[in-house]
């Protein structure tokens, strides 16, 4: 295994989380298929994949002497909730700007935003009524500029993490979860991992991971299963985060767009609005193993895995790890969020 250089890390989740074989799934599937559980990443029962990229994110933070972190999300986000909770742990304090994509009824607040505001954050929301996600983002940035330039002006040390956590910093986590998956299946030959990719902070640590840590008798291929829509240019970006995430661990290994495997096909209607097959993957799921993923991001994402079985993309016999990002929140959010999973 290679060597690697050393980043500032705050010690905040449970690792390694757990992995395991689904047996009644894999029979049924004709695979051989495991589950990596960063749902249970914790430090509490809604934790979930971020957390890795948080060590390092809050490791830098710390590093600088921020006092303060503020990032983004929409207002349901697992990103902008589990950076509360790790900046509780360290003693920072955190401002979240969330987009009203599925706008929140904030005399009932469910899921992750009534998370947030027990943790303590102070919450903005940032309308998205005649914007497009690129305006409302764009708008989000400049308010947190602003506001992180007043509390500078007090005395105070602000720390931005874009949207996701998807920075080089943010990834470097999944570069080395990747090596983490390896050392705890030496006897697989892992052929296909397969996830959620959102903003591609995950996806890019995990390819950039599989280029450096795969076995060298045997290439993992990550699979990245879109939850919402993206330009071609985003995978470019995903690259470049992957390789400067290499180059912060002081790895000489690169990928390139050949490396990516994103598929578009499974997100349905967009971000946030449930579809048919990631309801009916909760559900076989849920009912194989007593497992629950989310109508978000992995619901889709599973829906995705079992589409690739049955039409052969996935052969029969391979080796296939699942990793669960977390989020099942989700399932308690707006009814336009859940949708008809029961």
């Amino acid at each position: 295994m290679k060597n690697y250089k050393q980043l500032p890390k705050e010690k905040l989740g449970f690792f390694p989380t757990p992995v395991h074989r689904l047996d009644r799934l894999s029979a049924q599937l004709g695979i051989n298929l495991y589950l990596k559980r960063d749902d249970f990443t914790g430090p509490n029962l809604f934790g979930g994949n971020k957390i890795r990229k948080l060590e390092y994110l809050l490791g830098d933070a710390c590093q600088k002497g921020a006092d303060t972190v503020i990032t983004f999300g929409a207002t349901q986000s697992n990103h902008a909730m589990e950076t509360a909770v790790a900046a509780n742990r360290l003693g920072l304090d955190t401002i979240l700007y969330l987009e009203t994509i599925t706008p929140n009824d904030q005399q009932d607040d469910r899921a992750n935003v009534l998370l947030d505001k027990i943790l303590g954050a102070r919450i903005h929301y940032v309308s998205m009524e005649g914007r497009t996600e690129a305006q409302a983002d764009e708008i989000s940035m400049q308010l947190a500029l602003a506001e992180k330039e007043r509390l500078e002006a007090q005395g105070h040390h602000v720390y931005i993490i874009p949207v996701g956590g998807a920075t080089p910093i943010g990834s470097v986590g999944f570069v080395l979860g990747f090596k983490e998956l390896v050392e705890q299946l030496q006897n697989v030959d892992v052929d296909y991992v397969v996830h959620g990719s959102g903003t591609g902070g995950t996806a890019a640590g995990l390819i950039a991971g599989a280029k450096a840590f795969s076995k060298r008798s045997h290439k993992t291929q990550i699979l990245s299963i879109n939850v919402s829509p993206k330009p071609e240019s985003h995978y470019q970006k995903v690259v470049d985060l992957g390789n400067n995430a290499l180059d912060l661990l002081g790895l000489e290994d690169r990928i390139s767009l050949a490396d990516t495997h994103f598929d578009q096909s499974y997100f349905g209607e967009g971000y946030e609005i449930p579809s048919k097959a990631g309801s009916s993957a909760i559900r076989l799921l849920a009912r194989t193993e007593g497992i629950l993923i989310d109508p978000v991001y992995t619901g889709k994402a599973f829906a995705g895995l079992l589409d690739y079985v049955k039409n052969g993309k996935i052969k029969a016999g391979s080796n296939v790890v699942f990793w669960h990002t977390g989020g099942v929140s989700a399932l308690f959010a707006e009814h336009k969020i859940v949708g008809k999973i029961e």
